[in-house]
This record gives C-alpha cells, structure tokens and sequence, in this order.
C-alpha cells in the first residue's frame, strides 16, 4: 500500500443482516460489530490512517423501534466505558460528533469525560457519529454562521467555502479521502454530505461484523488504483 488516505469513513451497515442469517437477536449484531470497530481502529493506526470516521448511528436509526434503540444506547454506554483505557493507550483520541441530546444523561456525561481523557493523544482521531446526519451537520452549521452574522462578527459577504466549512462537525479534520460501505448498499444514507465532496467511494458485499484488516486492505488497494484528479481534466 503506497499510499494511504490521511481520512477513512466508514457506514457500518450489516448488522442486523448477521444476526438474521445466524437467527440472532439484532443486538447480537450491533455486539459483533464492535469486534469489527477493535479490529479496524488498530489496522488504521499501525498503517498511519490520521483520522478513522465511523457511521455509528444515524438521526433516522431513532425511528426504529423502541427496544432497539434502548439497546443501542445501553451499548454504546458500554462501549464507552470499556474502550477508553485501550484507545488511551493506543494514543488514540476520541471525537464524537452529532446531536447527543437524543441520548440518556449518563451517556452524554460518558461521552464528554472519554473525549477529555483521551483529548491530549497525538495518534489517529476516531470520531463516532453518533446521532448525526449530513443535512443536520450542514443545518446547524448554517445556523452558527447565521448567529455570528447577526452579532457583527463577519458578514454574509465573508462566508465562502472554506469559511463556511469551519462550522461543521469536521472542521477541524482533513477531508475525507476514502468513503467505505459495507452490506452491498449502494447509498450514501445522509453521511457526511459535504466533507465527501471528492472522496473516493468503496462498496462491499461485506457485511460490518465480518469486515476485517483483509477487508480493509482491499478498499485501500482500490483507493490506490484511482485517479484523483478533484474535478481537474487529465492531461493528455
């Protein structure tokens, strides 16, 4: 591998499909899948990925039933708390990004205490999305800039690209070189809408509890056999 992307997202998508073929409650799935998340986090930081971005759970998965949602939120709660002394001291720091008001009180305050404790590592930056969605991060960016408008501090006329970019939730990240999918799901599901702009996008039969570093390997072999040319023409 030549050249790795300074940036990988991931949409870990197949949970549930596990489980079904294996005639296991859903939440078996989410569990396996975070066998999956170990696995690649340590593949992302020995080859020298700078930020891993994982798709953990979206602002339409509330709209699933009540049970599953409880669950997810009890595991994440877990995860948290069992995983900060491992990315510690993998030098790992943690950024979580999205609308955590959806989540209980106890996982919030989970959440903010691991990104402090882990906020000093100079290793790769995993960041969760938890609760997010593309048209949110581009929404509620769009209402800071509206704010810091109406104050004085800059004008409608200073908002461009770039300016507008440091309102959103990955500001202060490099953009996103490579997009992976897992499951065969053909779809971007309102995942980091604007920081994908150029990326390159992989998609995989794979579903997430099976992905693996042979998994990983192969999305950045094809990472490597494209011509990123950012909207520029090839020479001829």
């Amino acid at each position: 591998m030549t050249n790795i992307p300074k940036h990988i997202a991931i949409i870990m998508d197949g949970n549930g499909r596990w489980a079904s073929k294996r005639r296991l409650p859903r939440i078996a799935g989410h569990q396996q899948g975070v066998k999956a998340v170990r696995t690649v986090v340590k593949a992302c930081g020995a080859i020298g990925v700078k930020t891993l971005t994982l798709f953990a759970f979206s602002s339409e998965n509330k709209n699933r039933s009540t049970e599953e949602v409880s669950l997810l939120f009890k595991l994440f709660l877990t995860v948290l708390k069992q995983e900060v002394k491992k990315l510690n001291k993998h030098n790992v720091r943690l950024k979580i990004i999205g609308d955590m008001s959806l989540f209980p009180k106890d996982v919030q305050e989970t959440a903010i205490q691991a990104q402090a404790e882990l906020a000093n590592n100079t290793g790769l930056t995993l960041v969760i999305a938890a609760n997010y969605g593309g048209q949110w991060d581009i929404a509620q960016a769009a209402k800071q800039a509206a704010q810091a408008a109406v104050k004085g501090e800059i004008s409608p006329e200073d908002i461009t690209i770039d300016s507008f970019a440091d309102y959103l939730s990955l500001a202060s990240e490099p953009a996103v070189d490579l997009l992976i999918r897992s499951s065969g799901e053909l779809r971007i599901s309102n995942f980091l809408l604007w920081d994908i702009a150029y990326s390159e996008l992989y998609f995989t039969e794979t579903l997430w509890p099976d992905f693996d570093e042979a998994e990983l390997n192969k999305a950045i072999e094809s990472f490597n056999n494209r011509d990123r040319r950012f909207g520029a023409r090839k020479d001829t």
